[in-house]
């Protein structure tokens, strides 16, 4: 029987989860102007409630922002937020409260950049389900910016060490890492700073197996626990060259807060405009 489906294009490939982007903040209370009341997200009412870090949801994602030195991603962060016109009205109340700071935001046809107040670039997109998945809600990329020449080798290296589907389109390296999620990098010129330390994190299916492959080049930064482990070069598997450094926090499908359902706040719902059994938002859209 002939299949009228392409049945390749619903390969995860080995990487299951896009948990979260770690980003260090010296000032909790700017870090929830910007991403609690300007960028509309919520922070998480389970965990990490205290005043020295912070967990803020986003669909099925997360960032995470404990206190320290500001450290800024190479590169920009992908949202969807359900609601471009309400986005900006809360960019523009924000203002009063991050003056002085980098925060900033310019709109474009198709998204809308936005600057934290320690300068890490997020572009907010509309929910778009033939580029984003059926999402309102959510991280569909972190974008890197990398050195000339080294694509080729960053998809060898999610390729072959990783096992994720990799890919080079329209001039970016394309690695699927959830449903719906890639890390894409980029190529560029400019000068970029040295990394300072940021991660994201994953969850592989073969946790044991890529964990070989990274030891066997002396790849693994750190040993976290019996369900966690982290790795920070990229390199081409092929000569073992450095080409990148990010560092991926590394989780397995059995560690305890895999797939952790998270809650999602309805931001258009204030005190002032309230409707009861609305305050929740669906990350997901409706069945066509």
């Amino acid at each position: 029987m002939e299949c009228p489906w392409n049945r390749t294009t619903e390969s995860l490939g080995n990487v299951v989860e896009l948990q979260h982007v770690n980003l260090r903040v010296p000032d909790q209370l700017k870090a929830t102007a910007f991403y609690i009341s300007a960028l509309g997200l919520t922070r998480d009412p389970y965990l990490v409630t205290g005043i020295d870090n912070m967990w803020a949801n986003v669909g099925v994602s997360q960032f995470h922002l404990p206190t320290g030195p500001a450290q800024k991603l190479r590169g920009i962060v992908g949202l969807v937020v359900p609601d471009r016109a309400q986005l900006l009205h809360r960019l523009q109340n924000a203002r009063r409260w991050l003056d002085g700071t980098q925060y900033g935001f310019e709109e474009a046809a198709d998204h809308v950049d936005v600057t934290c107040p320690w300068g890490n670039r997020i572009r907010v997109h509309a929910p778009d389900a033939e580029r984003f998945g059926r999402i309102n809600l959510g991280m569909p990329y972190v974008a890197f910016d990398v050195a000339p020449g080294t694509l080729p080798g960053i998809v060898r290296f999610y390729r072959d060490i990783v096992q994720a589907p990799a890919s080079l389109e329209n001039d970016e390296a394309r690695v699927l890492v959830a449903n719906g999620q890639y890390l894409l990098f980029r190529e560029t010129d400019a000068p970029q700073p040295e990394y300072d330390g940021h991660h994201i994190q994953l969850a592989f299916v073969d946790f044991g197996g890529v964990h070989a492959r990274l030891a066997e080049r002396g790849l693994i930064s750190q040993e976290d626990s019996q369900h966690q482990y982290r790795f920070i070069d990229i390199v081409d598997p092929e000569n073992g060259k450095l080409l990148f450094q990010v560092e991926h926090e590394i989780r397995s499908m059995t560690h305890p807060l895999f797939m952790r359902k998270l809650v999602n706040r309805n931001a258009a719902v204030t005190n002032l405009i309230y409707a009861t059994g609305h305050e929740s938002l669906a990350w997901a859209m409706p069945p066509e």
